[in-house]
């Protein structure tokens, strides 16, 4: 089950979109510029790697 963090506009080609994705016991974070967060047991934590991600440079 995918969900989305931010849904307010469309991304432009320089956003960054994120989801988390559940495998099992463990989350993702993946983002549309090809980012992947370590597999995590704790959907906050996944969704905060996402966070971190959105905050730093682009890619």
């Amino acid at each position: 089950m995918a969900h989305e963090l931010d849904l307010t506009e469309p991304p432009t080609a320089a956003e960054h979109r994120t989801t988390t994705v559940e495998q099992g016991r463990f989350v993702t974070a993946r983002c549309s510029c090809g980012w992947r967060g370590a597999a995590r047991r704790a959907r906050s934590k996944a969704r905060s790697d996402a966070e971190g991600h959105t905050a730093g440079p682009l890619c």
